[in-house]
Parts: C-alpha cells; structure tokens; sequence
C-alpha cells in the first residue's frame, strides 16, 4: 500500500510539474532533458488541437498571446474528459469560467469561441437523420408536418460572429442581434445559415409541436405577429419550409 501511495504521489507531483513547470517541482531523480520532451508533447498537442479548433480565434492573436494562452490553459483548467476529440469544448469551458479579462481578448472572444466550437460538436454528435428517403417532405409542405432536424442548432449572438476576422473587429456589438442556424445534413457536412427572428420562431412553433402542419405553425406565427394578411405570409413561408427542407433542416 505504501508502495501505491508513493507512486500516485510522484504520478501527481509529475503531471502537475507538467501542467505548470515553472511552479511545480518535478519529482527528484528525473532528467531535465526527459522532462523537457514531455513538456514540449503536452504544449503542442494541446495547441494542435485548439489552433484546428479555433482558427479564426487564434488569427486574431500574436504568436506570443496565442502561446500564453494556450499555457494558461494547461495550467489552470481541470478538463473533466479524457477525450482529445473534447479539449476544445474543455477550452471553451476555460474561457467560460476561468480566463477572466485580458488586453488582447477580442470584446466577442466568448461569441467567436462558441461559434467555432459548434461545428465541431456537430460534427461529432451521434445523431442520425432518417435513412428513408420516405422521411422527407414533399412540395405539399404547407399541409405536411414538418419535424425539425435533431442535428441543427439555432442560435442568437450579440456580434455578427459569422463575419469576425482579422479584418473585422468590431469593439461594440450591433443593435440588431444575429441569428445563425448551425446544422449537419445528409451528406454529414456541417453547413451554416444567416437567419432571422422570424425563421427562429417558425422553428420552434414545429420543435414544440409536432402535429402541426406547415400551414398551421405560419398561421400561428402570423397571429403572434399580427399580420394584417395571414395568407400572404403563408405563401412565402411556403419557400421557405422549402429552403429549409432542401438544406435537411426540416424533415
């Protein structure tokens, strides 16, 4: 027992002199060269797979930022997942939770993080469409039932994060809030699409309730609208359970 209790306190001493070298002491006997090769692994793994995960994020940093950032990181985060394939959703949790305020964070660092982080996790979700081909509507959309595709998210950012690069920094966000359908269709391609508040609502008046008829959740949606033509916004809403039947958001 003394034995396994020595072990797990050098195994703690070394991942924590890993974690933060400059502050833990690595366990005695162990060659500083050894070290340095583990170091190094840990570094650039981690930053290999927050650098894919995050690329406009990282373009909006120094080298030297990104480099600092990515070592707080390591340092300070507790990521709850074993998982590589998870890291970055441990790293928007650090951001989240941890990173506090820093001169070279971007006022939309938050938004951009989790705008980038979504495709990843749509694009690992272990949701499937309906095989059948008999699953999807037909151009009778207005008297069918839409059902609302278990792989697309619909979501709001104060920023305009669909546009967010080196060359676009804006330092207040816009009156108008952003509206962005994130979803995965049949060929398992992550595909994104600017929406509005309107198109949102349409979605999930058919979310709610999957008895209705196209026709029925326009009708709604006219009535909470107070649309002094209720029909009229029935035939162009038409094109768009269309649109988003052709584009695998509706079913």
């Amino acid at each position: 027992m003394t034995n396994l209790v020595n072990f797990q306190t050098t195994q703690k001493q070394f991942a924590d002199h890993l974690r933060d070298p400059e502050v833990n002491l690595a366990p005695k006997g162990l060659e500083e060269r050894r070290l340095k090769i583990y170091q190094d692994l840990i570094f650039k793994n981690v930053q290999t797979f927050l650098s894919g995960g995050f690329p406009i994020l990282k373009s909006l940093y120094s080298g030297s930022d990104w480099d600092d950032m990515t070592r707080d990181f390591i340092r300070s985060h507790e990521s709850h997942s074993p998982y590589f394939l998870e890291i970055s959703q441990e790293f928007l949790k650090y951001l989240q939770e941890e990173r506090g305020e820093h001169s070279c964070d971007p006022a939309f660092i938050l938004e951009l993080a989790h705008y980038e982080w979504v495709e990843l996790a749509l694009d690992v979700s272990e949701e499937q469409l309906p095989v059948s081909g008999s699953e999807r509507l037909t151009d009778n959309v207005l008297s069918d039932h839409p059902r609302v595709s278990p792989l697309v998210w619909s979501l709001s950012y104060q920023y305009p994060v669909h546009r967010l690069g080196p060359q676009y920094q804006p330092q207040q966000p816009p009156t108008e809030p952003t509206f962005i359908l994130v979803y995965r269709d049949r060929l398992d391609r992550v595909q994104f699409m600017e929406s509005n508040a309107l198109t949102v609502r349409l979605l999930n008046l058919l979310e709610a309730d999957d008895a209705l008829t196209g026709e029925q959740a326009l009708l709604q949606l006219a009535e909470e609208m107070r649309h002094p033509n209720p029909q009229n916004l029935v035939q162009m809403g038409r094109d768009l359970l269309l649109k988003l039947q052709e584009c695998d958001i509706i079913l």
